[in-house]
């Protein structure tokens, strides 16, 4: 396992394993092997991938220091970022399949569903989590402000469990 998470090939593995629900997704909407109601489907399949991300990307850490493998740090900024992926596929899904993009329906749901308000709340918060997972913002905001950012994932898994359920 050590000896994979320093190969050069490992990065490109692991973005390549991420991407494909993405793949079978698109390939199921192609193909029309979606179901019934497809736009639900992809709704569905497109949060229930983003908890997925969600509960790797928090397994980072304990995994990490369970079986002593500092390696696995490398693959969370970007098992991070497809959470965002997913998420915001997530939310496309349901702007447009659900909502045909109308704004004003999207925020009077958002206002009457608490569902949807806990769930968009989770992206909101998780928005800036992904704008500063790069060098450059780590090094303007500092490292404790970076890291007590980033400690508002917890806050997004929290709402986003709220959401599923």
């Amino acid at each position: 396992m050590r000896k994979f998470l320093m190969h050069p090939l490992a990065k490109p593995v692991v973005f390549f394993l991420c991407l494909l629900p993405f793949a079978w997704l698109f390939y199921g909407a192609f193909t029309n092997n979606l179901g019934a109601n497809p736009a639900e489907y992809l709704i569905r399949a497109t949060g229930d991938w983003t908890l997925r991300f969600m509960c790797i990307v928090l397994a980072v850490t304990p995994l990490r220091v369970l079986i002593s493998t500092p390696q696995l740090a490398r693959l969370r900024r970007m098992l991070g970022l497809f959470v965002y992926f997913y998420v915001v596929l997530h939310l496309l899904s349901y702007s447009w399949f659900d909502m045909g993009y109308d704004v004003p329906d999207i925020a009077n749901d958002i206002a009457k569903r608490p569902f949807i308000l806990v769930g968009f709340s989770a992206f909101v918060l998780l928005t800036p989590l992904a704008a500063t997972t790069f060098n450059r913002a780590i090094k303007a905001m500092g490292g404790k402000r970076w890291q007590a950012l980033h400690r508002s994932v917890y806050a997004v898994a929290g709402l986003a469990l709220l959401h599923f359920f």
